[in-house]
């Protein structure tokens, strides 16, 4: 169970993954050794799945951003393509669709030039596929955040007492 306090940890270390413990406790009014308790729990819950350094692709030679549709024309389908698409240089993502398509995947490369070589010896070299291709123009806007709601927005649970009382007022009326 996710309580209040993991959902604050959770929203400041996705907001930055360099937050101390220190700091975390003292927005929380809680221990420092608390808190490391409670992400290692979230660690190992799954619930935290890594933490990673935002690069801005263009500042690495790569401002080519591309979505492309990829349905498999193999008889067996999708068995195992969505894993050898994910280990294709470039694939940044890779989704499971329903519709026409088996998968979307988003891919990031230096140029148009580039951008077809991915196409025709990454996903194409993967066999029987076709691919649609969908290059974007301008990103505006592009995260990882999740939409964590504030502690002030999430409905409160009625405390033991509270729920006691309720419970008395609906039988006696």
């Amino acid at each position: 169970m996710i309580d209040d306090t993991d959902l604050e940890i959770l929203n400041t270390l996705q907001q930055n993954a360099r937050t101390s413990n220190a700091e975390i406790a003292r927005r929380l009014g809680m221990a420092p050794s608390a808190i490391l308790e409670r992400v290692r729990k979230l660690e190992a819950r799954g619930l935290l799945r890594g933490y990673e350094a935002r690069i801005d692709p263009e500042a690495i030679g790569l401002p080519l951003l591309a979505f492309v549709f990829v349905r498999s024309d193999a008889p067996t389908g999708e068995t195992d393509l969505g894993e050898r698409l994910a280990r294709v240089a470039g694939v940044q993502e890779v989704h499971h669709i329903a519709g026409e398509d088996c998968f979307l995947v988003k891919v990031r490369t230096a140029d148009a030039k580039s951008l077809g070589r991915l196409l025709r010896d990454g996903i194409g070299g993967l066999g029987s596929v076709r691919t649609r291709t969908t290059i974007v123009l301008e990103t505006l806007r592009e995260t990882a955040l999740l939409p964590i709601p504030a502690r002030e927005t999430r409905p409160a649970a009625p405390a033991a007492d509270d729920a006691a009382e309720i419970e008395a007022e609906a039988i006696h009326g």
